[in-house]
């Protein structure tokens, strides 16, 4: 008993004089692992239409069932989405939410993606239940490099989701 006592003082001894690692959050700020996903976002075509087309896979493939998705039809005349459908309201709730990042890989049009952003705090509950409107990201100006999204052609947007990527696959294939 008194050797573990003994050897308990001797790593406080042995850490006393040391210099402490202090950081000031946030002025000054640790460097985060690089592959870190913390942010959801639900992303758009580079026509300003949602990717998001309402399937609800991220939410059935959540382990926490933190995502909630109510598709609707959606308007041929005006439509929101690429799909015959699209998610008239999501919802993440962040305090369930295990950042697993399984909803990033269930989705079959890369709406929903985890970014490096990892500062989520906030001072009510109420407000880390996010909604469409804070997931979605603002369309982009059409002047201004999209950066990192791919230009979608039109006609291939006018394809049943299931179609477009076989389509686009045999495009690439095609190409020299």
């Amino acid at each position: 008993m008194i050797t573990a006592l003994i050897r308990g003082l001797w790593v406080t001894f042995k850490h006393l004089f040391k210099k402490p690692v202090t950081v000031f959050y946030p002025e000054e700020q640790r460097p985060v692992v690089e592959r870190i996903r913390w942010r959801h976002k639900l992303h758009r075509w580079p026509n300003g239409l949602e990717r998001c087309v309402g399937c609800s896979l991220c939410a059935a493939n959540c382990p926490v069932g933190c995502i909630y998705v109510e598709a609707a039809e959606n308007d041929p005349g005006d439509p929101t989405s690429a799909g015959e459908r699209y998610a008239a309201r999501y919802e993440i709730n962040l305090l369930h939410c295990i950042y697993c990042g399984y909803c990033e890989e269930a989705c079959p049009v890369d709406a929903i993606v985890l970014h490096e952003e990892h500062r989520l705090t906030d001072d009510s509950p109420e407000k880390f239940v996010w909604t469409k409107q804070s997931l979605l990201v603002p369309h982009p100006d059409p002047f201004i490099p999209t950066g990192g999204l791919r230009d979608i052609p039109e006609a291939l947007l006018k394809l049943p989701m299931w179609q477009q990527n076989t389509a686009e696959d045999e495009r690439q294939m095609s190409l020299p």
